[in-house]
């Protein structure tokens, strides 16, 4: 009986440690390379370099979509959020689109939580009692059903929310907790204490010099530096309970920032976001990769690590095989959907890309494709459009200030259809290459790989148009058939 007892905890451990306990911690419009691990100079993130040093950076994963809602949608679901219809703002998750979390509860046995800042895959009431009626009515809000746990708070909320679900979760079951924060969304009211000096900060190509971009940079990077100390507040939870070595603990942003060329853009600033895996025992400390990643792969890794197979409906790829140093095959290409933001309608004569806007984008190593459904629409920054740097850029390109590329890329109406990257000679997205000849075969093969995912994602957008003398690949002729003669 002894002997037998014996087996049966050491099975019970053996199979906790199968299934390790898991952190995700999101931070809300956080592009990259704002960490101070990736050597950002106008940040300072103690937190999240110790946990870079101590697990794995990632300098190349992309979310799905360079929006709060839509990208939460794919990390959760694996899916993109054209597949998972979630490119309306306000929409909530349908309930038939099963989320990660819910089959590490089901069919491994974790206890599950949300917590912190709004998850957004409920739906938003904000338009009025009728629409949350609709909502009641219909049962469409399906978080709580979900996850075992849930609350919403603000960051300073957020550590004593992480300590009530460990203290209430079983003690025999490994946990997954979903942890929101809303640094550096904007606006931005960080304290003085966080700020740096405007003047001492290095800016990208894509931003012109100006005081009212250097100011207000100045308060996004304040915002990371007091994410990065409430991060330390949540793992010092996680310490005080024996469980911050036992955690695979993945830190990432959801969207880029809402500044010009970030959030609500199809160029790498808008969805390309930190990621970074501390896993003691499992991922080599001070490892990096340079790997295309997705948002549809982290639910795929995630059950993977907990030993499940992802569903057949998850288009993502699992890259736990990188996270052990294992072979592994990466992507060739990551893809990122824009549609509207908030309620506006194009109907509205004024309407700006802040608001609506519909476009898909396809990357690969070195190139990136761009289609834009609506270019008649004018750009306009998300969410800061009426601060100092856009009102200093708009007024700079009147006085025909601002330097080409940065009066091409912001202020050409209608915006082009398609745009063509070469990323290695012009990573800040500002010489647009489309329809160059020599570019010819690289344009129409992203162009295909696009069509391709709109294609199998159901897309609801009219495909991106083909040349009429369609390339050869392989020495095959693709493209329309020719009439009969």
């Amino acid at each position: 009986m002894l002997i037998l007892l014996g087996t049966v905890l050491m099975s019970s451990a053996a199979a906790a440690a199968d299934k390790p306990h898991i952190l995700f911690l999101l931070s809300d419009d956080h592009s990259y390379p704002f960490v101070g691990c990736y050597g950002d100079r106008n940040v300072r993130t103690p937190t999240l370099d110790r946990l870079a040093a101590e697990g794995m950076k990632f300098h190349r994963f992309f979310t799905g979509a360079p929006q709060c809602v839509p990208s939460r949608a794919t990390l959760m679901t694996g899916r993109s959020p054209v597949a998972a219809r979630m490119t309306r703002f306000s929409a909530p998750l349908p309930r038939d689109e099963v989320t990660f979390p819910e089959l590490l509860r089901d069919q491994a046995g974790y206890a599950t939580g949300v917590c912190g800042r709004t998850y957004h895959l409920d739906g938003t009431t904000r338009q009025g009692a009728a629409i949350a009626r609709v909502y009641q009515q219909h049962r469409l809000q399906t978080f709580a059903e979900r996850v075992d746990y849930l609350r919403t708070g603000r960051d300073t909320e957020v550590a004593g929310q992480v300590a009530e679900f460990l203290d209430q979760k079983s003690a025999e079951k490994p946990f997954f907790l979903w942890a929101n924060f809303s640094d550096p969304h904007h606006a931005w009211n960080a304290p003085a204490e966080f700020r740096p000096d405007p003047a001492s900060l290095q800016l990208p190509a894509h931003w012109p010099d100006l005081p009212g971009m250097r100011e207000q940079l100045a308060d996004y990077c304040a915002e990371v530096n007091r994410l990065d100390r409430t991060i330390g507040t949540v793992l010092d939870v996680l310490a005080q309970r024996d469980f911050l070595d036992k955690t695979l603990i993945v830190f990432a942003g959801d969207n880029g920032a809402a500044l010009p060329h970030g959030k609500g853009s199809l160029y790498d600033p808008g969805s390309n976001v930190p990621l970074i895996v501390r896993w003691p025992g499992v991922v080599q400390a001070g490892g990096e990769s340079r790997a295309l990643l997705s948002g549809e792969d982290l639910g795929p890794t995630l059950l993977a690590a907990a030993g499940l197979e992802p569903p057949p409906r998850m288009s993502g790829v699992s890259f736990l095989p990188l996270l052990k140093g294992e072979p592994y095959t990466p992507r060739k290409h990551i893809f990122v959907e824009r549609g509207s933001h908030g309620s506006a309608a194009p109907v509205n004569v004024n309407i700006r890309s802040s608001s609506y806007d519909l476009g898909r984008a396809v990357r690969s190593d070195r190139y990136k494709f761009i289609y834009n459904g609506t270019p008649w629409i004018p750009y306009s920054p998300v969410d800061s459009a009426g601060g100092a740097a856009w009102t200093q850029i708009q007024a700079a390109a009147a006085e025909g200030k601002l330097a080409p590329g940065l009066q091409a890329t912001y202020f050409t109406t209608p915006r082009p259809v398609y745009e063509l990257y070469d990323l290695d000679n012009d990573p800040s997205e500002l010489n647009n290459l489309s329809g160059r000849p020599e570019l010819a075969a690289v344009e129409q093969e992203l162009r295909e790989t696009l069509a391709e995912k709109m294609i199998l994602d159901w897309d609801y957008l009219p495909l991106p148009a083909f040349a009429e003398d369609a390339v050869k690949v392989k020495g095959k002729p693709k493209g329309r058939k020719q009439p009969k003669r």
